[in-house]
């Protein structure tokens, strides 16, 4: 039930943004409209959903977007360099990395923003192990591996979804 009022209130707050009008007649339909969204989607939101009804958790959401474009950017430069001086190294290969998160919506966005990253592309998730393409692998210590790839994101994810 507190997962269905998370939806209901996920998706009317983005009816009133898409609208931005208090008028009955829209607020009726944002309403209307949400409620079928929640009959066409009630499987797609995962159980821990209703966490992100606390303004803390959604502070650090934002602020983690805002980190996670910085990052891109970085590594948009780091690889058009790369692209554009043939003399930087470049030692493609896949690297075994552990995560400490826990829930399964936290690996999942510690995945995609891996994928999202250039130079780097999870190719699989086994557990806590991501197997990860990287463009340049800088060292053979699993736990430097770690550091540069994963622990950048894991501690801003980790206050957001755990």
């Amino acid at each position: 039930m507190k997962n269905r009022l998370t939806q209901f209130i996920t998706y009317f707050i983005f009816w009133m943004l898409l609208t931005w009008s208090i008028n009955i007649q829209d607020v009726s339909a944002g309403v209307v409209v949400s409620l079928i969204a929640i009959a066409l989607t009630r499987d797609l939101f995962p159980e821990e959903m209703a966490k992100f009804l606390s303004p803390v958790r959604f502070l650090w959401a934002v602020l983690y977007l805002i980190y996670l474009i910085y990052y891109i950017i970085l590594a948009n430069f780091d690889v058009a360099y790369r692209v554009i001086h043939p003399a930087l190294p470049i030692r493609p290969g896949i690297v075994k990395v552990k995560t400490g998160l826990k829930s399964e919506m936290a690996r999942t966005m510690l995945a995609n923003s891996i994928t999202l990253t250039p130079g780097t592309l999870s190719v699989d998730v086994n557990g806590e192990d991501y197997y990860i393409h990287w463009i340049n692998i800088m060292t053979d210590d699993p736990e430097e591996q770690r550091r540069i790839i994963i622990s950048r994101f894991e501690w801003m994810l980790r206050r957001v979804f755990e």
